[in-house]
């Protein structure tokens, strides 16, 4: 059992004892804890897929002052899993959206907006003012930028990440317990992993680990249970199957070990391979490409183009523009499919999938192909708007 001493007693209102009067009936809560959870300081990061759950069941349970840290807008595409954003949230910052839904639903929280992107330069002012942090983060430099920097304040870090059917969680940072690096000493290479607008996620995915989530954060509040400390919890949603990995602290741990290399933190999108503020920009930039409104002139005129979508085939059903479809990953078993005399334009959905592709044929010596910018997003955008976006 691990027991957070940040926060203390608060006082509750005679309307608030009958809102958490199912808790307090519980003797594991009580009003002793009750009062635990509205002492407390939480702050969330992300306000999407993770956070949206995360956030409504803290302030539902009366934790007394959640920080939200995010910088986005509502998008549509965001409404099949973020459940605190409605269909009239749409352009709206993804921060007012979620303070509005919070605040209707308990007027009893303090709702603090952090409208920013979270960096090295703002980190550790943001998080010294809260007693947990839960990152729903969906990227690893700021994984790593939240990890290191509750580990240098003394904060226990709340862990939860998702893709496609599967997801996972954690605590990290705590005194005695191993830190995200202790799991993942080195970020994966930029791509590797497919984003989640790349590879998709079932949209239930991210409710299961914000819940999740949100339990270990009332639990480390509450000073009851056994937390995820030294556990890395798996779940499998497809088969509904959980697993669990023992984790241990790494005494060679740059941040957390014995003797720490990492006192002040760094720039992450360095660490992580990645330039700029984009992960796609490395993938993308370094080889050539045509853009929509060029290619569509091309066409046009007649010029001999071979379009090639390397798309998985449920993409093309969604949508496609007449391209020959050979998916990324059968590319370097069918490049005999391919006349290398040809000018050839390669497009995926977004133009990083393409980007390798295109990257693997020059390779392989087809000195006359591009790729596509921005894909088959960007063909809708800029060419043909009854082409459908996903």
């Amino acid at each position: 059992m691990a027991t957070l001493t940040g926060p203390q007693a608060a006082t509750l209102s005679n309307d608030e004892i009958l809102r958490y009067s199912r808790h307090l009936i519980m003797p594991e809560v009580g009003m002793a804890g009750q009062q635990k959870l509205k002492a407390a300081r939480v702050l969330c990061i992300g306000a999407g897929g993770l956070g949206s759950p995360l956030a409504l069941y803290l302030a539902a349970a009366g934790v007394g002052t959640l920080g939200l840290v995010d910088f986005d807008v509502v998008e549509v595409t965001n409404l099949q899993r973020q459940i605190i954003h409605t269909t009239d949230d749409v352009g709206r910052s993804k921060l007012d959206s979620a303070a509005e839904k919070l605040t209707a639903m308990n007027p009893f929280i303090d709702v603090r907006k952090f409208e920013t992107r979270l960096t090295s330069a703002n980190a550790l002012g943001i998080l010294r003012e809260f007693d947990v942090v839960a990152d729903g983060t969906d990227n690893f430099p700021t994984r790593y930028l939240v990890n290191d920097a509750c580990v240098l304040t003394g904060k226990p870090n709340v862990c939860a990440s998702i893709f496609r059917f599967e997801g996972q969680a954690s605590v990290f940072a705590t005194e005695h317990g191993p830190c995200y690096r202790c799991l993942y000493p080195e970020p994966p290479p930029p791509g590797l992993v497919p984003s989640c607008a790349e590879g998709g996620v079932l949209g239930i995915l991210p409710g299961l680990l914000g819940v999740i989530q949100a339990t270990e954060v009332i639990k480390l509040i509450l000073g009851s249970g056994e937390p995820l400390i030294g556990r890395l919890l798996l779940v499998d949603a497809l088969a509904m199957r959980f697993r669990e990995l023992r984790l241990r602290k790494n005494p060679q741990c740059p941040v957390c070990g014995a003797n720490p290399t990492i006192r002040e933190l760094i720039d992450y999108n360095q660490f992580c391979g990645i330039r700029g503020e984009s992960q796609e920009a490395p993938l993308t930039s370094a080889v050539p490409e045509i853009r929509p409104e060029e290619l569509k002139a091309k066409l046009d005129a007649g010029d001999d183009i071979f379009i090639l979508d390397v798309r998985e085939p449920h993409e093309y059903q969604i949508c496609n523009i007449g391209g020959h479809l050979i998916p990324l990953g059968e590319l370097p078993a069918r490049m005999n499919e391919l006349d290398s005399s040809r000018e050839i334009v390669v497009h995926c959905r977004s133009g990083v999938r393409s980007a390798k592709a295109v990257t693997l044929l020059r390779q392989a010596g087809f000195g006359k192909v591009t790729n596509l910018a921005g894909g088959i997003l960007g063909w809708s955008d800029k060419v043909d708007p009854t082409v459908p976006k996903y």
